[in-house]
């Protein structure tokens, strides 16, 4: 739950203002009932000045872990400053929710976020020895080198390089004690890579299951806090000791019907078990079935074991990685979208065209991982994404425009699995900038056609050039021409001028929103195909299309323009 706290007329606004935003995640306290809000919400949104808020705080301060994350809004609504629990009271993100709401800018001061730098304790890993986040953050944001040390490869942000040999060491483990990694002087980090499946009797008590519990994990040298979550089969839904279990520990329960759980192999199928519940085996098959599904594989790690009424077994899984495939939209900066920025910030690894590698750098923090390659390399370009991502990584493949439109989400696609997340995130196209720089070409029905052959016959797009000037749509040509492909233009134009006249308004648009962008205005009888290459976008009107005062304008159809 968020408080909220004003103390006039306008930070009350404003705070009703987030709470109408956000039905149901809000308390709007009256006045300054700071202690109120403190002890009751999970985060604080104070419509007061910083120095204010500080002293009314300072008494109840206590622990980064425990106290929940405070932003300052200023009178005017114009800033929103997280002052406390940045990141493990999720005061940085809530700044910038407050700021999309309010229309204000989150001013952020913490120093991996203001440095580009993934906070490691924002990782989704549990930290085991906090007082060594600030020495290590502190080394990363001097520039030391700092070893990265891990059982598995997670999908996790870039972690800074430094020079020299490493003095420090973040380790990545679910292991702990003897069985874990030599990790003296290192910020050791518990991964959600353990699944625990549960299958109990009717009747057994939460202190039942703790104590196997605890005893499987201490004798396995396993971290509780790399517990992801409990399995077990659904006619346990209302095992009230179960649910009790999983609600003192905080770990999520999942239920698998028994068909399911009948067809995962186990080591140790139990005719006795099959005969009670529909499956031979609950704990490990329980087990092994969600760790495959948070994962892109799962081995059992600790056979069932069983107490008088209860039985637990343990699955590590394999991290399924990330691949996000984005569109940087047609080169501007301002016209690539916030999704696409964040989600480069978050890949290890970038995959993608020199030209479009070279664009972005200024955004890529270090650590990041550059895998570029020439014109002419897309399917090679994204088989290698796929496979980097199926390693484990959080990778980027990057493309201009829009990832979906004669870009890289369709190779990449054709090779991605199911053992790994993939995200398309869009962008501005090029058609849409060159739509917005002549006017609104594009304001109703349209096509996109490409004109290299590089992958479709020319008979083929032949056919789609005919289709498309009998249908009457506005088409948009894409790779129209190119030093090599000098006559398909031509023809286009031939198939499109004998169904529409030749006063058709025509669009030509290259390097739309980039340096050197040129737009020009013409007609089907006066274009100049030489004047066009492969960065142009042209946009051939429909009957409809209409130049309006220098604007290349397809109307809608709410009031018909006759010819």
């Amino acid at each position: 739950m968020i408080g909220l706290v004003w103390a006039t007329h306008a930070g009350r606004a404003a705070a009703q203002r987030l709470a109408d935003a956000w039905p149901g995640e809000c308390t709007v306290h009256n006045g300054l009932s700071v202690r109120e809000a403190w002890e009751s919400s999970d985060a604080i949104v104070a419509f007061l000045a910083v120095g204010a808020t500080l002293r009314l705080i300072a008494p109840l301060l206590g622990d980064k872990a425990s106290d929940p994350g405070v932003v300052c809004v200023d009178e005017a609504g114009r800033f929103a400053v997280p002052i406390v629990g940045g990141h493990a009271g999720g005061a940085n993100v809530l700044a910038e929710r407050v700021a999309e709401v309010l229309g204000a800018q989150a001013i952020v001061t913490t120093g991996t976020d203001a440095s580009g730098i993934a906070g490691l304790d924002t990782l989704g890993f549990a930290v085991a020895n906090p007082q060594m986040v600030a020495p290590i953050t502190r080394a990363m944001l001097d520039g030391e080198e700092v070893a990265w040390e891990s059982d598995a490869v997670w999908p996790v942000p870039p972690m800074p390089v430094g020079e020299g040999p490493a003095r420090h060491k973040v380790v990545v483990t679910d292991r702990i004690g003897p069985h874990g990694p030599a990790a003296a002087g290192a910020l050791v980090l518990h991964p959600p890579s353990l699944v625990l499946g549960i299958g109990a009797s009717r009747g057994v008590s939460a202190a039942e299951i703790a104590s196997l519990v605890d005893g499987v994990l201490a004798d396995a040298g396993l971290a509780a806090q790399s517990v992801r979550c409990i399995a077990t089969a659904d006619v346990k839904a209302d095992e009230a000791g179960l649910i009790a279990f999983a609600a003192q520990r905080d770990w999520p329960l999942e239920f698998h019907p028994a068909s399911d759980l009948s067809q995962v192999d186990v080591p140790h199928p139990s005719e006795i078990v099959r005969q009670a519940v529909g499956t031979p085996s609950v704990s490990e098959a329980a087990a092994l079935l969600s760790a495959r599904t948070h994962g892109r594989a799962a081995d059992l790690i600790v056979p069932k074991t069983a107490s008088a009424m209860a039985t637990v077994a343990v699955a590590r899984l394999t991290p399924r990685g990330r691949l996000a495939i984005i569109g940087l939209g047609p080169g501007a900066a301002d016209l690539r979208t916030p999704r696409a920025t964040d989600r480069l910030r978050k890949a290890s690894i970038v995959v993608g065209l020199d030209q479009y590698v070279d664009q972005i750098q200024p955004l890529l923090g270090k650590g990041v991982r550059i895998v570029a390659s020439g014109l002419g390399a897309e399917e090679e370009r994204a088989r290698t994404a796929v496979e980097l991502a199926a390693q484990g990584h959080a990778v980027a493949l990057i493309g201009s425009g829009d990832a979906g439109i004669y870009a890289m989400a369709s190779p990449a696609l054709e090779f991605a699995g199911d053992d790994l997340e993939v995200e398309v995130v869009p962008g501005v196209t090029a058609a849409l900038a060159a739509s917005s720089l002549l006017g609104a070409p594009l304001g109703h029905d349209h096509v996109y056609i490409s004109l290299s052959d590089l992958h479709t016959p020319w008979e083929v797009i032949e056919r789609r050039l005919e289709a498309a000037a009998q249908a009457d749509l506005v088409v948009c040509l894409y790779n129209p021409r190119s030093a090599r492909r000098t006559q398909q233009l031509p023809e286009a134009l031939r198939i499109l001028g004998k169904h529409r006249p030749i006063t058709t308004p025509i669009g030509l648009v290259r390097d739309a929103s980039r340096d050197g962008q040129t737009v020009t205005l013409t007609t089907l009888a006066d274009i100049d195909p030489d004047a066009v290459d492969m960065l142009t976008v042209v946009i051939v009107g429909a009957s409809t299309t209409r130049n309006l005062f220098g604007r290349m304008v397809t109307p809608r159809g709410y009031r018909w323009m006759p010819g």
